[in-house]
């Protein structure tokens, strides 16, 4: 089956002949350009990264790493999400307003350099969930190969491991906006602690964590396997999360949930 989806997605990708593919060194569109290059060759492809205040810069590094070793053109441009009207309101169309102004700066370097389609990494797992970002991805008509050929995330870490990419069990990964809660507005020294926070549990030898911030408040999360690692140093952790600004450290024991904020819009909604 998988890899009757993974020639769905050359079959795609040969009809588009040529693609930018907006890259961020994750596991999906890491997968997607590995494909792209693989498919249509390294001139046909160009991988465009988006530095800004939301994107840690050791990601960045990955992903510089990442597109040498797939052996691929890879752009950084400079963004900046805190600019772009509505974003630091933070409300439910945050992921909407990013999006948008991300294509936006790939639209021009799609026409100069007369490639045929801008990709992004979206894939089937992210039509069940909340992603205002796929609207935006439709109005400027960006298409998502990962999501037509209808692969999920299992699949694309199987075919990541086949092709010995070395984000195939890469933790998943988000903007550092997606830890604040909805409502909050967004600035630099909020990310910024965010950024500090995620950096010093990952030191810890724990790879999945998402600080959420509500306030003055962190609340951890991390799959319960690590529970027992955050207990452990939980003194340790409380006073260097102190240092960097929250005043209250906590642990949430459902653990680790992708888009995990969204929660507060489903109450919202049932409560409308």
């Amino acid at each position: 089956m998988v890899n009757e989806k993974y020639g769905k997605l050359q079959s795609i990708l040969r009809e588009m002949d040529s693609v930018v593919v907006a890259f961020s060194g994750g596991v999906d569109s890491t997968f997607l350009l590995k494909a792209a290059v693989d498919t249509l060759g390294p001139e046909q492809v160009l991988a465009v990264t988006a530095d800004s205040e939301t994107y840690p810069s050791t990601e960045l590094e990955e992903a510089r790493k990442l597109a040498k070793h797939i052996g691929v053109k890879h752009t950084v441009i400079e963004t900046s999400e805190l600019a772009i009207p509505g974003y630091t309101e933070n409300d439910q169309n945050r992921c909407y307003f990013c999006k948008s102004s991300l294509f936006d700066h790939l639209i021009p370097i799609l026409n100069k350099q007369a490639f045929n389609h801008i990709v992004y990494g979206v894939i089937a797992d992210d039509m069940n969930e909340f992603r205002p970002g796929m609207k935006a991805a439709k109005e400027k008509n960006i298409r998502g190969p990962l999501q037509e050929a209808n692969l999920f995330k299992d699949e694309i870490r199987e075919l990541s491991r086949h092709f010995d990419l070395p984000t195939w069990d890469k933790p998943s990964f988000a903007c550092l906006s997606s830890r604040i809660a909805y409502g909050e507005t967004i600035t630099k020294e909020k990310l910024t602690k965010v950024e500090k926070a995620e950096a010093y549990l990952k030191s810890l030898s724990i790879r999945q964590v998402r600080v959420r911030t509500h306030g003055n408040t962190a609340r951890i999360e991390v799959e319960p396997r690590d529970m027992g690692r955050v207990l452990e140093y939980h003194t340790a952790i409380a006073k260097r999360l102190q240092q960097f600004g929250y005043t209250y450290v906590s642990l949430d024991l459902v653990g680790y949930k992708s888009g995990s904020m969204n929660k507060a819009l489903e109450k919202d909604e049932q409560h409308a």
